[in-house]
């Protein structure tokens, strides 16, 4: 093991952080966002003025190193290769700079040891500042980081396999991709009323849906509950503070399979029967409550309700100017051409297989980032040997992510 400092062919440099501007310039800064942990995002810049020459003396070429010396804790410490594809392109000063040495250490593989485990405890442990939002760390951290020495061909070797993973990661979050942009297609054409068909007719909202307005006598019998896109959850799982107030008398009771949605119309609707394991919680009054009746399908009134043409029709009932607000009772008065329960339950089970695919593929590329982690921490420890990770990247990759 060698420190860091022992690899570096230019000192360790903090950048600068100009003054920014909205309009386009032929020079951009990188935010701070740009470092995502497992590499650079270059869509994350930032304009700077033509007339500031002081970002002209930070710039950032092909084989730089960046890491993230001011972030959150968690954040704190990230590092990433620059490789190119951007021009007149600086850092700011909440990041730092430097090269290696390529006689002694190969970039990539100088890359694999900063996004490691061992790196990041060691950023996160050393990191100053009383505030969890803005942790720090100085250049005497990094290059105080402790780096495993390996011959320059047992490099090469951990290099290429972990571009062979990285290559199954990329194949894996393009089907996704592909696959979440082909379930958007079918659930517009799903979700599209047929005009020749006479299964699909014109009613409001309340035919088939039912406001809920239980409130729970003993606040303290059931868990609170919080709504966001993602779904539903827990209120203490969710919040990594103290909610702001622990008076949940005036709650109202949400069931298994009820839905809710926020007088603020941007926050979307979700249905509950599938995102919590939890029966029954509290949830504050400014969210409405309520459930399908008999002549509606679940899945198809969800799939229904987040539709663009059913946000379309919402946005025009909105109230509110800035802060729209939209009350259930005019959600019930809403018209819309649903079709019988029958066709609902065809069109939410040809989406739900479709979603369950991506599901499944997401699980896959989890697992695949998982492995890539577990393998690279026993390759740069000296768990294991090049030979024996081989043997491991050729059972794993026999699976055909495409």
């Amino acid at each position: 093991m060698k420190k860091l400092k022992h690899f570096l062919a230019t000192p360790v440099k903090n950048g600068y952080s100009p003054v920014c501007t909205d309009k386009p310039t032929s020079k951009v800064v990188l935010g701070l966002g740009a470092l995502t942990g497992t590499g650079l995002d270059l869509s994350q810049v930032k304009w700077v003025p033509e007339s500031n020459t002081q970002a002209d003396k930070f710039p950032i070429e092909s084989g730089d190193f960046l890491v993230s010396r001011s972030n959150t804790l968690d954040k704190v410490g990230r590092a990433a290769l620059y490789r190119g594809g951007l021009s007149n392109c600086s850092y700011p000063d909440l990041m730092m700079k430097f090269r290696v040495d390529e006689e002694k250490i190969i970039p990539d593989f100088m890359e694999l040891i900063l996004q490691s485990a061992p790196a990041r405890k060691h950023f996160m442990r050393c990191a100053s500042g009383t505030s969890s939002t803005m942790a720090k760390i100085t250049k005497s951290v990094v290059e105080s980081l402790r780096v495993p020495e390996f011959s320059m061909q047992q490099q090469q070797s951990i290099v290429k396999i972990a571009r062979e993973w990285d290559n199954a990661i990329e194949k894996t979050e393009a089907l996704i991709a592909a696959k979440e942009k082909q379930f958007e297609w079918l659930k517009s054409q799903l979700l599209l009323n047929n005009p020749k068909s006479k299964r699909w007719n014109t009613s409001t909202l309340g035919e088939f849906i039912v406001e809920k307005k239980e409130k729970s006598t003993t606040p303290d019998l059931y868990p609170c509950l919080t709504s966001s896109r993602r779904g539903i959850f827990l209120q203490e799982d969710y919040f990594s503070k103290q909610v702001a107030s622990k008076d949940n008398s005036g709650y109202k009771i949400m069931s298994r399979g009820d839905f809710t949605f926020r007088s603020m119309s941007d926050d979307g609707l979700f249905v509950f029967n599938k995102q919590t394991i939890i029966d029954k919680g509290l949830i504050s009054p400014a969210y409405g409550v309520f459930s399908p009746k008999q002549n509606m399908d679940s899945d198809f009134l969800y799939y229904f309700l987040n539709s663009p043409a059913f946000r379309r029709a919402l946005s025009r009932e909105v109230q509110g100017g800035t802060r729209t607000a939209l009350k259930l009772n005019a959600l019930k008065k809403l018209e819309v051409k649903i079709p019988c329960i029958q066709e609902q339950k065809d069109i939410a089970s040809k989406l739900n297989i479709a979603k369950k695919e991506i599901d499944l593929v997401k699980e896959l590329l989890e697992k695949y980032r998982s492995q890539k982690r577990g393998l690279m921490q026993k390759l740069l420890t000296g768990e294991w040997q090049v030979t024996s990770a081989e043997g491991e990247l050729q059972d794993r990759t026999k699976e055909n992510v495409a």
